[in-house]
């Protein structure tokens, strides 16, 4: 009887202490003890620069998207001529009258509201000015594009150059302009930008078409 007291075995640790072999080893060990923290004190310094370059990466991706401020353009879309109120004289007296309705685009690719003023448009021929328009101000809403109709009376004066232009049947113009404006981002950062027009169409003489 007494031989097989001696030989039961010891009673088992409750489970509910919820210690693992590791970390009873651990516990009767205090240099695993100090492996463990270390590893937990890594993984933790692992996990913020993670963070910190995910954080780091959102805020550069929003900065030169975002908020990175952009030149608007302006230019002519389309035009068309009033044929009504256009002539054009034969070679030997050579001139050109034409009456143009064109329309105008003004793209904001910002993450904000352009707001412009008034602007001048100028038509040439040959280094010469034969026109002259405004604009009226607005705002263009941000990644939109706001269009704008303007008339303009051009008036081609009698030259050497306009005589072979109007023999050939084709007159060459250009027109050009300059915007000025603010960009506004997140009701916070404004800036000002001036957005540049230099277009050229040409002139059909024989039907008055672009």
């Amino acid at each position: 009887m007494a031989e097989k007291e001696q030989q039961s075995p010891l009673p088992l640790a409750p489970a509910r202490y919820g210690l693992s072999r590791s970390d009873a080893e651990a516990a009767a060990n205090p240099a695993e003890q100090r492996r463990i923290n270390i590893n937990k004190r890594r993984k933790c310094l692992l996990f913020v620069f993670l963070f910190a370059v995910l954080q780091t990466g959102i805020i550069l991706l929003f900065t030169f998207t975002v908020m990175r401020i952009r030149t608007p353009k302006f230019r002519v879309l389309t035009a068309t001529l009033e044929l009504s109120n256009s002539s054009v004289a034969l070679p030997g007296n050579g001139s050109l009258r034409v009456a143009m309705t064109a329309e105008l685009g003004v793209k904001n690719s910002n993450f904000g509201r352009f707001r412009y003023g008034r602007t001048a448009l100028y038509f040439f021929y040959n280094g010469a000015q034969v026109g002259e328009a405004a604009a009226g101000g607005g705002r263009a809403n941000w990644r939109s594009t706001e269009r704008l109709k303007v008339k303009v009376d051009l008036n081609v004066a009698d030259s050497a150059q306009l005589e072979r232009d109007l023999t050939a049947g084709v007159v060459a113009l250009t027109s050009r302009a300059e915007m000025r404006g603010d960009v506004r981002l997140a009701m916070v950062f404004e800036k000002k930008r001036s957005a540049e027009m230099n277009c050229s169409m040409e002139i059909v003489t024989g039907n008055l078409k672009l």
